[in-house]
């Protein structure tokens, strides 16, 4: 049993141009959607002065959490409406 992630992709693909000699495997795809959701996640969480916290456990928690809802976000995307 495998437990891949779901990802989501590429958050900022970029098209792969033969005529610039790049291939599919070669372009730049960036981060993944999950990270660009999880990190627009912890910038909201972090806005909140009640959170920030210099503690790395607390650290640890707040991350957790960011990537709990961005794989929230990416289940929501996949929902049919």
């Amino acid at each position: 049993m495998t437990d891949t992630i779901d990802d989501g992709g590429a958050a900022f693909p970029h098209p792969w141009n033969a005529d610039m000699g790049w291939s599919p495997r070669d372009a730049p795809g960036g981060m993944s959607l999950r990270d660009y959701f999880a990190a627009a996640a912890l910038t909201g969480m972090m806005a909140n002065p009640n959170r920030k916290n210099n503690s790395s456990a607390l650290a640890t928690m707040h991350a957790t959490e960011a990537y709990e809802i961005a794989d929230a976000m990416l289940a929501a995307r996949k929902a049919k409406p």
